[in-house]
């Protein structure tokens, strides 16, 4: 529900927090999303999620179905999660 602009403002306070000199990134913000929020979902858990070492979340996750999944299988296979604020 947010607009690109805000997700990349959103990114870079992670980018931040976890400088890229340290850490890969793993962009989850596919431009082909064509409103089926369960493919983006899923494609968001293959191909970033699955791949990750730590999971970062940021303000108000708890609020948004996707990264609440995200939380929940993140928590499942024993990926370390982070917090951003």
């Amino acid at each position: 529900d947010k607009s690109e602009a805000e997700i990349r403002e959103t990114q870079n306070r992670v980018f931040e927090a976890f400088p890229k000199d340290r850490y890969d990134h793993i962009d989850t913000y596919f431009k082909d999303f064509d409103g089926n929020r369960l493919a983006y979902l899923g494609k968001s858990i293959m191909e970033g999620l699955s791949k990750a070492d730590i999971a970062v979340f940021c303000s108000n996750w708890e609020q948004y179905d996707g990264c609440r999944c995200e939380h929940f299988i993140a928590a499942q296979y024993k990926i370390p999660c982070a917090y951003v604020r």
